[in-house]
């Protein structure tokens, strides 16, 4: 049986991009199992009240989830900051295999490099080979301690997979995406390993998200590899834009389905509607 889930981040109110790809999600997902994760990972940005204000306005919205953080099911929690024994034993799995290693350099040093370009669309720049320490470094480790940890990448290996979306992808390791940060010097994983691990414990067969992550997945299938798991099948929707091809996100404002309800429009509006009806 198929299982999708939906994950908002929440680090402020879900804009009509989300609706819509959420919504997809539970299309996707109707003739077998959705469920609902919240990704809390960012400790700095992430708040409570947005949390809850995801679910209620998803809620509202009209969309179902068997499993979640409001409802239970058996691959609790579904919060990701209550997960990190979890995550911690998938980083000692990768360090003891040698995947990865710590790294203390910045992303001022990063950036300094001259053979570290700045991936297309991607905001993270390419972590150089010539910054990465020695083969078997941090293999001793116990802990991650209080320093980054990146994923050493195959350069030169194109990782491919078709998106039932996107159709065919290619990106090649070392020249569109470089060693990536998997645990943060603050004490949590990064987005890329708690994403696949959770997937992964919670038996997700399809991941829908948008298409700004096509690149992220191409990383995650490293990972899938490095840890003998069988990754899902991905679907990317494509980002809602304005007239002027100008990708909408949370900070634009007056789009959040909060305000939207605010201002009267119906969930129906909301997942229908052409954004310039939206608007207006």
């Amino acid at each position: 049986m198929s299982r999708g889930r939906i994950a908002p981040t929440p680090t402020g109110y879900l804009h009509v991009g989300h609706a819509r790809t959420f919504a997809l999600a539970a299309t996707r997902a109707k003739s077998g199992t959705l469920l609902y994760r919240t990704e809390d990972l960012d400790v700095v940005r992430c708040r409570p009240e947005f949390a809850e204000a995801a679910i209620e306005d998803l809620r509202w919205l009209g969309l179902k989830w068997s499993e979640g953080p409001d409802v239970g099911g058996p691959h609790g929690p579904y919060v990701q900051s209550q997960r990190l024994h979890w995550f911690r034993e998938v980083w000692q799995f990768l360090q003891a295999t040698g995947a990865i290693f710590p790294c203390d350099k910045s992303r001022k040093d990063v950036e300094r490099s001259l053979t570290a370009p700045h991936a297309e669309d991607d905001a993270e720049p390419i972590f150089p080979p010539a910054l990465r320490p020695p083969v078997g470094t941090g293999r001793d480790a116990r802990e991650p301690g209080p320093t980054n940890w990146r994923f050493r990448v195959p350069d030169g290996e194109t990782i491919t997979f078709t998106d039932a979306l996107q159709g065919p992808q290619a990106f090649v390791a070392g020249s569109d995406f470089g060693d990536f940060l998997v645990w943060r010097k603050d004490g949590f994983p990064a987005y890329e390993l708690a994403v696949v691990a959770d997937d992964h414990a919670m038996g997700i067969t399809e991941v829908v998200r948008g298409a700004d992550l096509l690149l992220s997945t191409a990383r995650q299938l490293l990972l899938y590899r490095a840890l003998g798991w069988t990754a899902p099948s991905w679907a990317h929707a494509p980002l809602i834009v304005d007239a002027d091809g100008k990708r909408l996100a949370k900070r634009t404002a007056g789009l959040s389905i909060r305000e939207l309800r605010e201002k009267g429009k119906t969930p129906e509006e909301i997942l229908t509607a052409s954004l310039s009806q939206l608007l207006s």
